[in-house]
C-alpha cells in the first residue's frame, strides 16, 4: 500500500471542483486518509515549495498557492502515486491527454488545479508537511 499527497489548488477550490476531483479518486478506487482544507500562508507555500525555490517559477509559484484556500489530501492505494500523476495529466495542461484532471480544467500551467506527489519519498515529506500521523486514517 502506497501514499501520495494530493492537494486542489486555489483555482481549483475556488471553481468549485473539489467533488469533481475526489469523486474521480473514489472512481478509481484511491482511499483518502486524511484531508482538510487550509490556507497557506506566503511563508508555508515557500516551505513546501522550498525545492523549487531557485526556479523563475517560485515567488509567482508560492504567491499563487497562498490566494486562497486549498484542499490537501493523503491518497492511498496500490500504485497510488503513478495513478494519481495519470489522473492529473501533464503539468503543461495542454499535453496533458483529454479526460485528465488537467485537460479538463486548468487555464494555465501554474493555475493547473491540482498537485501530486512524485515519488514515495517527496511523498512522505509532503504528507508530513501537512498532515501528523495522528491526521492518517
Amino acid at each position: 500500500m502506497e501514499r501520495t499527497l494530493s492537494i486542489i489548488k486555489p483555482d481549483g477550490v475556488k471553481r468549485g471542483l473539489i467533488g469533481e476531483v475526489i469523486k474521480r479518486f473514489e472512481k478509481e478506487g484511491i482511499r483518502i486518509a486524511a484531508m482538510k482544507m487550509i490556507y497557506m500562508s506566503k511563508k508555508d507555500a515557500e516551505g513546501f515549495y522550498a525545492v523549487h525555490r531557485e526556479k523563475p517559477f517560485f515567488d509567482s509559484l508560492t504567491d499563487f498557492m497562498s490566494s486562497g484556500p486549498i484542499v490537501v489530501m493523503a491518497l492511498e492505494g496500490d500504485n497510488v502515486i503513478q495513478r494519481n500523476r495519470e489522473l492529473m495529466g501533464a503539468t503543461n495542461y495542454k499535453e496533458a491527454k483529454p479526460g485528465t484532471i488537467r485537460a479538463d480544467f486548468a487555464t494555465d500551467i501554474e493555475k493547473n488545479v491540482v498537485h501530486g506527489s512524485d515519488s514515495p519519498e517527496n511523498a512522505e515529506i509532503e504528507i508530513a508537511y501537512f498532515f501528523s500521523k495522528l491526521e492518517i486514517h
